[in-house]
């Protein structure tokens, strides 16, 4: 009896126990190593794949967008020695209508698509040589075509009907502008009207234009208020171009004194 509890409470025996517990811990204790050493080994398989792998695949280096700009590709294409040339061809032909029209079309005729960018260069050009005639003509030619109907053929067109004294047609575009584009009028066509009436002393035209421009809320700028003022003062209207120039007429100005650039209040509207 006392040797089986002895034996179950694990007294007897000593030896065998103790031997039997080292046994376990040591392999407890091997248990990490053998693990690590199977990590470790999986790893370089891994590697080894990965790298073979990446020397089987073909590297695809994809091209790189294109900027594409139409204006450079156009301006590459000669558009200012075109210009040169157009000029050029105006300037040598009698001041008729067919003549002038026929030798732009031909101009033009080996085009594939209209030198935009070249006609608006001629322009700029004659304009600069003060050759009003041909910069109607050419503007003409162009609205014809259906091309350059912009912004600044239309001012141009109206500088130059003003410089060679033809108001009537000034006057017929202006009103074909502003029929066709009442909602996207600009100030500076407003202004370069305005200018063109006080220009040949036709008072009544600035008003009527002014009226435009005050109900579609473009707002005149200082050279454009003073030449409305000074038209209500020729047709009597005192009231009015004080009102005008309270209204449009900022109450401080800018002058130069001493090199820099100074802020003063007006003294009144008398000074234009």
């Amino acid at each position: 009896m006392m040797n089986e509890v002895a034996l179950s409470s694990g007294f007897l025996f000593p030896s065998v126990k103790i031997s039997f517990f080292l046994r376990t811990a040591r392999l407890t204790s091997l248990e990490p190593k053998v693990t690590s050493a199977l990590c470790v080994k999986c790893s370089k398989k891994q590697l080894k794949l990965n790298s073979r792998a990446d020397e089987n695949r073909k590297v695809v280096k994809k091209s790189g967008k294109k900027e594409h700009h139409l204006w450079q590709k156009r301006d590459s294409a000669g558009s200012g020695q075109k210009a040169l040339n157009l000029v050029r061809i105006v300037s040598e032909l009698p001041n008729e209508k067919e003549a002038v029209y026929g030798a732009l079309d031909k101009w033009t005729a080996w085009e594939t698509e209209f030198p935009l960018i070249a006609a608006a260069k001629a322009l700029k050009i004659l304009q600069q040589r003060r050759q009003w005639t041909r910069v109607i003509q050419v503007a003409k030619w162009m609205l014809s075509k259906g091309q350059g109907a912009t912004l600044g053929t239309y001012d141009t067109l109206l500088l130059a009907f003003d410089k060679d004294d033809r108001v009537d047609e000034a006057k017929s575009l202006w009103n074909m502008i502003i029929h066709v584009h009442t909602r996207s009028m600009s100030k500076r066509l407003f202004s370069r009207m305005i200018s063109l009436y006080d220009h040949h002393n036709m008072q009544d035209e600035i008003i009527e234009v002014f009226a435009d421009m005050e109900e579609l809320g473009v707002r005149p700028d200082e050279d454009t208020v003073w030449r409305v003022a000074r038209a209500f003062k020729k047709l009597g209207q005192e009231e009015k171009r004080e009102l005008v120039l309270e209204r449009y007429l900022c109450k401080w100005k800018y002058i130069h004194f001493n090199g820099e650039r100074v802020r003063v209040k007006r003294d009144g509207w008398n000074e234009e």
